[in-house]
């Protein structure tokens, strides 16, 4: 191997497969899941397809979590809110400098403003990033529900073309009543 595993590191392969090494030996690898599966990787494996080692060199790393806020929300509640739902996160990584927590607005989306929320984990939070990543999401919401801030879920405006009414004489339908849209 050329040094990119070791026992106890947390990796996540090509296949979508995430875990701790638990196991190296001659032929194959031990990875135990988050769920307590042990799963048998032959090494060749692991050496021809793209593996990342989210523990080799830092024990820590950086999360991003996307979200969505309505157009016309205020930005700066938007940065406090995720800032303070990231403060009440399990595993995250406070009062060490250059590893702050920090919002980005990252977009114009169909239907809101797109944010990023990053923030340092520890060790432990790196070797759970399903439950990690739930916490963020849990804290943000409730955080941002608390302000009165929307999240927005997609919309559309359907526009009628001209020609409408005459189709449906056409075809001896009667005409839908008009309505307003709003």
């Amino acid at each position: 191997f050329e040094g990119p595993l070791r026992v106890g590191d947390y990796i996540d392969l090509d296949n979508e497969l995430r875990g701790t090494v638990k196991e190296i030996n001659t032929r194959a690898t031990v990875i135990t899941t988050n769920d307590s599966v042990d799963v048998i990787v032959p090494n060749s494996e692991l050496v021809s397809t793209r593996l990342t080692n989210w523990t080799l060199r830092e024990p820590v790393a950086r999360l991003r979590i996307g979200f969505g806020v309505a157009y016309g929300a205020d930005t700066e509640e938007v940065k406090a809110a995720a800032l303070e739902a990231a403060s009440e996160v399990e595993f995250i990584i406070k009062h060490t400098p250059g590893r702050e927590a920090q919002v980005w607005l990252t977009g114009f989306g169909d239907n809101s403003l797109d944010f990023q929320l990053l923030a340092w984990v520890s060790r432990a939070g790196v070797r759970r990033p399903g439950r990690t990543r739930s916490q963020f999401l849990w804290a943000l919401e409730t955080k941002l529900v608390e302000r009165g801030i929307e999240i927005p879920f997609p919309q559309r405006d359907l526009h009628l073309r001209t020609g409408f009414e005459q189709a449906s004489v056409d075809q001896d339908l009667p005409m839908p009543a008009e309505k307003e849209v709003s």
